[in-house]
């Protein structure tokens, strides 16, 4: 994976942008768990749409990557929260709270991920390794 942190010209704010994998080594109807800070799932529907979510579940610590993909919803492991990929909501409980959703760029056939930098919603107990190391 590489990590490449670009200015924004209109905003001044940094951009994290991952490059995680060309498409064709995603196949349709996977998803891949990426290293990030809280770590995302990358998901290939079978209608060939790419989509990019925090992987861990908003209701306990379970990986949304491990769970079931059914058209643009991703089904959680654990409990079966249901999450709508294009807009990171809850569809099914025990959920409440939705996923935080990041922006897919496919550039020649590669898939890169823009980190969106709204905080995430992890469940209770988890945290992020930034979040961490400010507490200490």
């Amino acid at each position: 994976m590489f990590r490449n942190t670009l200015q924004n010209r209109h905003n001044g704010k940094a951009t994290v942008l991952l490059e995680i994998c060309p498409v064709a080594a995603l196949p349709r109807g996977e998803a891949r768990r990426v290293e990030a800070d809280p770590p995302i799932a990358v998901f290939h529907t079978d209608d060939g749409e790419v989509f990019a979510v925090d992987d861990t579940c908003t209701h306990q610590d379970a990986s949304l990557a491990d769970g079931w993909l059914e058209g643009c919803e991703i089904e959680c492991p654990l409990h079966a929260s249901r999450f709508d990929l294009r807009t990171g909501a809850v569809d099914a409980p025990p959920a409440k709270l939705p996923v935080r959703t990041h922006e897919v760029v496919i550039v020649d056939g590669v898939i890169n991920v823009v980190l969106d930098d709204a905080p995430p919603n992890l469940p209770p107990g988890v945290t992020t390794r930034a979040a961490g190391e400010a507490a200490q």
